[in-house]
């Protein structure tokens, strides 16, 4: 008696073009991805920070694996296209700024694919993965600062940054905003360009010197914060090193290590105050004393983002006049809140052209609101 041959198995139907395309985009995606971590690890200064970094990096090339597969299994090699705009502006960052100013454009980024990848079900072994690395790298953007114990004070640092690159974004978002509505609602009460350029200069100048005046204070206050909370500790480390043992022995005991592990660790430290000092500025206070920032350097970028952003709408009017100049006015301020919409993409994940378009609606709503607001103030003033 002979046993009967089981169903031949059905083959999975052919890769259509466009599930193709899509697996060239993600597996570009993940390679650039990989390769902006890995620049970043090369640029850390602390062995903890350069070896999370790298992690992350393998993890995307975990994720650029798996489309390489769907890629090869087609009969087709990756060959992705040229690396997006975005991409490339990113691994630019990743050269130039500070880390903790890419590593929220990354986790954003990495958000962003979860999402793309929540919509797609070959990703569904990745997907959870590509969210690890979202958290994970915004937990190294923005470590947490506990609150100092061990018979102390109570105190937590204030310096949380939001970071210079996003301070410039919006930045010029602001002049932007408020400049083109100035200049809109003087338009509306009067045509003549001297009073629009009068009025757009002074709001231009008194913006970006107030910005600029804002943000050094403020900077200026967190950096003295920042240092009186390092003299501090420098101070208890040379004055009460049993404490500041216990406090280095109870954070590796939090972070997993066993207790006899735990004080190895902290007494190798505290053999170096300078090394103890930075250890427990970054685990206890989230402070790097090696970037406290620079007040003069925060004023000058404010002042510089507020002022670029509010001349967009200004300069039509030194060499145009009248609906001609309002109207090229209008469109400039236009482009430039679009294209502001989609950098602050970078920093929220959403959909790039969504994020323009809600920019854009708010920048030319107020626009409208000042200028029809200024028409009824001229027909008044002159009735």
């Amino acid at each position: 008696m002979t046993t009967p041959a089981s169903p031949p198995r059905s083959a999975p139907p052919p890769a259509s073009p466009a599930d193709i395309a899509r697996w060239q985009e993600n597996w570009q995606r993940e390679q650039a991805g990989a390769q902006i971590l890995h620049v970043l690890a090369r640029r850390a200064r602390h062995p903890a920070q350069a070896a999370a970094l790298e992690r992350l990096a393998r993890r995307e090339e975990a994720h650029a694996h798996h489309w390489a597969l769907h890629l090869q299994a087609a009969g087709v090699a990756p060959r992705p296209p040229a690396p997006a705009l975005v991409e490339r502006l990113m691994l630019a960052l990743a050269t130039r700024l500070p880390i903790r100013e890419v590593l929220p454009l990354v986790a954003a980024e990495a958000v962003r694919s979860h999402d793309l990848y929540s919509t797609q079900p070959d990703a569904a072994p990745i997907a959870a993965s590509e969210r690890e690395v979202a958290r994970q790298a915004t937990a190294l953007a923005y470590p947490a600062v506990p609150v100092a114990e061990a018979g102390r004070e109570h105190r937590r640092s204030s310096a949380a940054k939001s970071g210079s690159l996003r301070a410039a974004v919006f930045g010029v978002n602001d002049g932007l905003v408020s400049n083109l509505s100035l200049v809109m609602g003087v338009a509306g009460a009067t045509p003549e360009n001297q009073w629009i350029l009068l009025s757009g200069f002074a709001g231009l100048l008194a913006g970006a010197f107030s910005m600029g005046g804002g943000e050094f204070i403020s900077m200026l206050a967190q950096r003295e914060l920042a240092e009186r909370e390092l003299a501090i500790e420098r101070e208890e480390i040379a004055t009460q090193p049993a404490a500041e043992l216990a406090n280095l022995t109870r954070i590796y005991e939090e972070k997993g290590l066993p207790p006899d592990q735990a004080r190895l660790v902290a007494q190798q430290l505290m053999s170096d105050p300078e090394v103890a000092l930075d250890t427990i500025a970054r685990e206890q206070l989230g402070l790097d004393p090696d970037e406290l920032g620079s007040p003069q350097a925060a004023a000058l970028a404010s002042f510089l983002s507020f002022a670029a952003g509010a001349a967009i709408p200004l300069a039509p009017f030194l060499f145009l006049q009248g609906t001609a100049a309002i109207l090229t006015a209008i469109a400039l301020g236009a482009l430039g809140l679009f294209a502001v919409g989609v950098l602050v993409s970078l920093f929220t994940a959403r959909h790039p052209l969504l994020s323009g378009l809600r920019m854009l609606a708010v920048g030319l709503g107020a626009a409208a609101v000042t200028y029809a607001i200024g028409r009824l103030v001229g027909v008044t003033i002159a009735g």
